[in-house]
């Protein structure tokens, strides 16, 4: 009955914003850490942003640190994916996950292998 359903994407000219939300059921997102990921064709899943709950801490992969924020809406049981200045190189298939495992440090939540739930990936194209 777990069911996490990421949003949002769409086409988008390079330097905009788009807001990504993922909404759960069947878990409440304030009791698991958080996980964006994204996957461009020929290459492994990479993380974009995790954070944990417990840790309070967020991490932000390198190419997307200052451009792109995490945040959730308990009240909505909803994690979004805040991404501005957007480059072409950010075209990919986004996908949000949940770890019910709160005890570890944020950068733990960084490997895909980790999470328990995946949601459906939302594709997001950015032009030139």
């Amino acid at each position: 009955e777990v069911q996490l359903q990421a949003s949002g994407g769409g086409l988008v000219q390079a330097g905009g914003s788009l807001r990504l939300p993922c909404a759960a059921s069947g878990i409440t997102f304030d009791d698991y850490a958080i996980g964006w990921f994204r996957q461009v064709p020929g290459k492994e899943r990479e993380v974009v942003a995790c954070s944990s709950s417990s840790d309070g801490t967020t991490y932000y992969a390198p190419s997307v640190k200052g451009r792109f924020t995490i945040s959730r809406d308990n009240a909505k049981d909803t994690v979004y994916l805040q991404m501005k200045r957007l480059k072409p190189d950010d075209t990919a298939v986004y996908y949000c996950a949940a770890n019910s495992n709160l005890g570890h440090s944020s950068y733990y939540y960084s490997s895909a292998a980790v999470y328990d739930y995946w949601g459906q990936g939302t594709l997001v194209t950015v032009s030139s």
